[in-house]
């Protein structure tokens, strides 16, 4: 069995103290075993204003948040799926919300740009992701050492097509940043169904408490197995959840109920 875990942050506005909350958490994640650790979406940085993650965006390839990633993956000989980071793009207002993968040599192997672009207004509550970023185009997969690996992020996750298009995979990764509203009422009924429908894991990393630009996030990182039972989970505040990919659980979910075979559409 391969052991997974999902890094739980608060992050602010100042990309210094979260890359140092964020290697706090993901050396004590490698410390309890685990060999493969998500960060959760927005870590690098929570401004104040949407428009400050364009000040901090990097190009592919260089700057100090993937030069973070990178070696913190040599040094814990871990695979590190960086949550998301604002990466360049080529319109100057907007970034690409990103996530990178690196492997336990420190490279860069995997890439996904989040496609759906949150969009939600209740009351005095309004969020406009289209504003500050381009969405991506392009499905993102990995092959980590138990299996593929399928990317997402956030709102993705309320579109099941996303998933489908992944194939078959061992686990799906979720990096994300829900509202406490909209996690309450849909986040944790969201990954149970990902998981059931595609008979994999699922590790979701979460944004979980009040930040300082004002906003709560939801939390409940968790790791759900194929038959959608949650094997950890952690509410609210700073934290790690870890738990293990179990493959021939996995396996003996297909054959009972081989779902995916029945697929017609």
């Amino acid at each position: 069995m391969n052991t997974v875990a999902a890094v739980q942050m608060i992050s602010s506005p100042s990309v210094t103290e979260n890359i140092a909350t964020a290697r706090r958490l993901v050396t004590q994640a490698a410390e309890a075993g685990a060999t493969l650790v998500l960060l959760p979406e927005y870590w690098a940085i929570m401004g104040l204003n949407d428009s400050d993650k364009v000040a901090v965006a990097e190009p592919l390839g260089q700057g100090p948040i993937q030069d973070f990633m990178s070696a913190l993956a040599k040094e814990l000989e871990i695979w590190l799926i960086g949550g998301t980071l604002p990466l360049a793009s080529s319109e100057p207002e907007k970034v690409i919300n990103t996530t990178l993968v690196y492997n336990p040599q420190g490279e860069h192997v995997g890439r996904y740009d989040k496609i759906h672009l949150f969009g939600f207004t209740k009351g005095t509550e309004s969020y406009n992701e289209s504003k500050t970023i381009v969405p991506g185009k392009h499905v993102g997969v990995f092959e980590a050492p138990f299996g593929k690996v399928g990317m997402s992020v956030c709102y993705d996750l309320r579109f099941p097509e996303l998933y489908r298009a992944m194939g078959p995979v061992a686990l799906i990764v979720v990096p994300a940043a829900f509202t406490y509203t909209t996690g309450h009422a849909h986040w944790e009924i969201l990954l149970r169904a990902r998981a059931i429908e595609n008979q994999c894991y699922v590790l979701a990393a979460a944004q979980g408490g009040n930040h300082p630009n004002g906003r709560r996030t939801w939390g409940h990182s968790m790791l759900i197995d194929p038959w959608g039972a949650v094997k950890a989970v952690l509410a609210e505040g700073e934290g790690v959840v870890h738990g293990d990919i179990d493959l021939m659980f996995m396996d003996s979910v297909r054959q009972s109920l081989p779902a995916l075979k029945h697929r017609t559409m």
